[in-house]
């Protein structure tokens, strides 16, 4: 679904503002590339190396999911699975893959506007994901790559709130705060998806407020933010984002997260600053939008902004109003 909120450009104007957004993450991020090009050549060996080499679960799973996104990877990630089948990375890098084809057969409609064939290739593909996944958690319980793909697996089979939460709730015991895992809960317990706004925003706050100061769970609240603003009407989603509640409550997100001295930038931050970048435009807030955009420079996350039409031309019109406040 997605939101027009302003007038559009021509053709050759949007393709011009386009050209000066890096949005693909493997450009945005430099220690992500390896990763592409080992996947556009088929080369197990290097993205084992390549795994073996990140340092964080947060990295990791960031790459997972980017991983997933690179057409053609399942050719070669099936061979590896046969040729290892105990290997926890080559199932959960199948898995990813399987679930980003699924979902791109499913496409992002509502439920309503999905044909009955769609759905079942889409389920088609998740059993496949989900089979492959079982596994793995049951033998690596503290594998958050696997974990935080089987709460997206979750939501996609419809298997309700519940089990969404224990899968969730079985990854945090090992890794509290992991933010990847968080942002795929709180999909699940909006109401699109069968929760409801009180525990959207009750979770995304939940989150931050326990997580330490500088971690990423404060985009969060920003998150859920704009996932109530997309479900208002046209006049009531603009009181919403122009309201002092919700300006104060992404203020303080953005202090405890991005905006806070302990914050590192990792493959999350550009996810980060996008982010709230988007909610305080949305709400009119050019002066608090400008620090983030000034932090971006020219790099954009679709994340959130997806939800716009012609969001990368809309990107580039709120960075220009935003950055001209300073």
């Amino acid at each position: 679904m997605s939101r027009s909120s302003g007038g559009g450009e021509g053709d050759g104007g949007r393709a011009e503002r386009a050209s000066a957004l890096v949005t693909d993450p493997f450009d945005a991020h430099p220690g992500l590339a390896p990763l592409r090009t080992a996947a556009r050549a088929g080369d197990w060996a290097a993205t084992q190396d390549f795994f073996a080499g990140l340092d964080s679960v947060d990295k990791t799973s960031v790459a997972v999911g980017a991983f997933g996104g690179i057409a053609g990877t399942e050719t070669y990630l099936e061979k590896a699975v046969a040729a290892l089948p105990g290997d926890p990375l080559a199932r959960t890098l199948l898995a990813e893959r399987y679930i980003r084809i699924g979902w791109e057969i499913r496409s992002g409609a509502r439920a309503e506007h999905v044909s009955r064939d769609q759905f079942d290739r889409f389920h088609s593909w998740l059993r496949k994901a989900e089979q492959l996944l079982i596994e793995v958690c049951a033998e690596q319980p503290a594998y958050a790559p696997a974990w935080t793909s089987r709460i997206t697996l979750a939501r996609g089979l419809q298997l309700g709130q519940s089990e969404a939460r224990r899968r969730y709730d079985r990854l945090s015991a090992h890794h509290p705060h992991h933010f990847s895992a968080q942002t795929q809960l709180l999909q699940q317990v909006c109401p699109k998806w069968g929760g409801s706004w009180e525990a959207a925003h009750g979770f995304a706050q939940e989150c931050a407020a326990s997580a330490p100061d500088g971690s990423h769970a404060g985009i969060l609240v920003a998150e859920a933010h704009i996932e109530h603003w997309l479900e208002l009407e046209d006049s009531e989603a603009t009181a919403y984002m122009h309201g002092v509640p919700v300006r104060d409550d992404l203020r303080h997100a953005a202090l405890v997260s991005v905006l806070h001295s302990a914050y590192r930038q990792d493959w999350h931050w550009i996810t980060g600053h996008s982010t709230f970048a988007l909610a305080f435009s949305l709400g009119g807030h050019l002066e608090d939008a400008a620090r983030h955009f000034a932090a971006l420079g020219s790099m954009a996350s679709e994340s959130s902004w997806q939800y716009l039409g012609n969001w990368q031309s809309r990107f580039m019109k709120f960075r220009k109003a935003a950055l001209a406040t300073l």
